[in-house]
């Protein structure tokens, strides 16, 4: 089988092939911080955490978009890269209302995690404070807009993986958010299966089991994984 050659922090790696430059770095050990990516789901390159210095390209890329190709020479942790990374945290906390105390998802947040990694103990901008609802009409389930990072994993998840297509992203800047059956109470959703795949994709608290409390609601992104996996090997049938 024929594999890609390419470097990466100065390092040559080889990569399978057909691989993105997130998952070259990954097979070979290289952390890459991301968080709307999720092995099993498809890529859309929205959090762009994982923006890379791929030599020759005057624009960052980001990774988990981007095909490794042979000879590629790429650099995953600068300066440069570490501000834009940091900026883009501080602007993802600014837009919402992420109070980590008092989050059903504290201590298992993979925001909490990628701005813990970058080193971040303080935000520069002014926090919007925007009027974002909380709802629980499903039985199982709630959806607190305040902690969306508008990654689209239980979009993708829900549609991919499931086949129900319940979520959904609506509106646009900092309007936008995701519903359920064109903008129903998740309640309502007639086409929600309760599977709860959404609620182990969701990287923050924002998609959360009822009645869990502060710091409980721990997500399990690798059954999600496990899935997609299973059904590639075809071990059953969606």
């Amino acid at each position: 089988m024929k594999v890609t050659t390419l470097t990466i922090n100065g390092e040559l790696v080889s990569a399978s092939p057909g691989a993105t430059v997130l998952e070259a770095a990954r097979e070979n050990g290289i952390r890459i911080p991301t968080l709307c990516a999720l092995e099993g789901l498809s890529t859309v390159g929205a959090c762009r955490l994982c923006l890379v210095e791929v030599k020759g390209s005057p624009r960052l890329q980001p990774a988990c978009v981007t095909a490794a190709d042979e000879g590629m020479e790429v650099s995953t942790d600068t300066d440069r890269l570490r501000r834009y990374r940091s900026m883009i945290l501080e602007l993802l906390f600014a837009e919402r209302n992420h109070v980590c105390p008092v989050c059903v998802a504290n201590g298992h947040c993979e925001l909490q995690d990628r701005a813990r990694q970058a080193g971040m103990d303080h935000v520069r901008l002014p926090y919007q404070h925007p009027d974002l609802p909380v709802d629980i009409t499903h039985a199982r389930f709630g959806v607190d807009h305040n902690r969306c990072i508008l990654c689209t994993r239980c979009i993708r998840v829900c549609d991919e993986l499931e086949g129900a297509h319940t979520w959904d992203l609506a509106g646009r800047g900092t309007n936008a958010r995701v519903i359920t059956d064109l903008n129903q109470p998740w309640g309502d959703a007639v086409s929600c299966t309760s599977c709860g795949k959404c609620a182990e994709a969701c990287p923050t608290g924002a998609i959360f089991k009822q009645g869990s409390t502060v710091g409980e609601m721990e997500h399990r992104s690798d059954r999600i994984r496990f899935i997609s996996a299973a059904r590639a090997r075809k071990e059953w049938s969606p």
